[in-house]
């Protein structure tokens, strides 16, 4: 009998630290994306909407600006080889983020909600984490591997999220801050960039520009 009352008062206390741990771990998503939606709204708030820069500052600041897109082949979070050439005929959003970066985080819905609203006209959206990998330690890489794979899985990212753990950033110019992004037309020349969390009126108008340079949809 008392053996019984020991495994019953077991069973109750593991179920009251996982249902503890469970509303802990739902109160944290909360706060994260409580937080998030005021840095949001922070930002909407001092950014003039609709603010692009003209085509001669775009050239000063970005040395890309109409050269062909640097082509690249990274892994997937799926185990499946991505390549640039993949999208030969598509309009291309290539996104620098991290897990860690808030900023991105703002970015990513819009992301996903123009790769739904613009795909069936020929966008792709590739996001290539810049979290930090070590490359020498088979087991630790995993871990990373695994934690950026749990981390798009938890925004619910529609589009394929690469590792670079082939430093891509640097023929791309290096990344100097978080989110880089880079649009490239249908012929695979890059049209626009933007570093840092760019306003969404931006984001929309330089993915219009990417599918009307370049020739027809594939």
């Amino acid at each position: 009998m008392k053996r019984n009352i020991l495994v019953v008062a077991a069973v109750l206390a593991t179920l009251g630290i996982m249902i503890w741990a469970g509303v802990s771990n739902y109160r944290r998503q909360q706060r994260e994306q409580a937080n998030l939606k005021r840095l949001q709204a922070m930002i909407e708030a001092t950014e003039p909407a609709g603010t692009t820069a003209n085509d001669d500052e775009a050239l000063e600041e970005n040395p890309l600006q109409g050269k062909m897109a640097p082509e690249f082949t990274l892994t997937d979070t799926k185990g499946q080889k991505v390549s640039l050439a993949d999208y030969k005929g598509k309009a291309v959003v290539v996104d620098f983020w991290a897990t860690w970066c808030a900023p991105c985080k703002i970015e990513i819905p819009w992301l996903e909600q123009f790769k739904n609203q613009y795909g069936g006209q020929g966008l792709a959206v590739l996001g290539i984490s810049e979290d930090d990998l070590d490359l020498d330690n088979k087991s630790e890489l995993a871990k990373e591997k695994q934690q950026i794979a749990n981390t798009a899985e938890q925004l619910k990212i529609n589009y394929p999220v690469l590792y670079d753990d082939a430093n891509v950033s640097t023929p791309y110019g290096g990344v100097d801050g978080l989110p880089t992004t880079f649009f490239i037309d249908r012929s695979g020349k890059v049209v626009a960039s933007t570093v840092g969390l760019a306003p969404r009126e931006q984001i929309e108008a330089d993915i219009k520009k990417a599918l009307g340079n370049g020739g027809g949809a594939s």
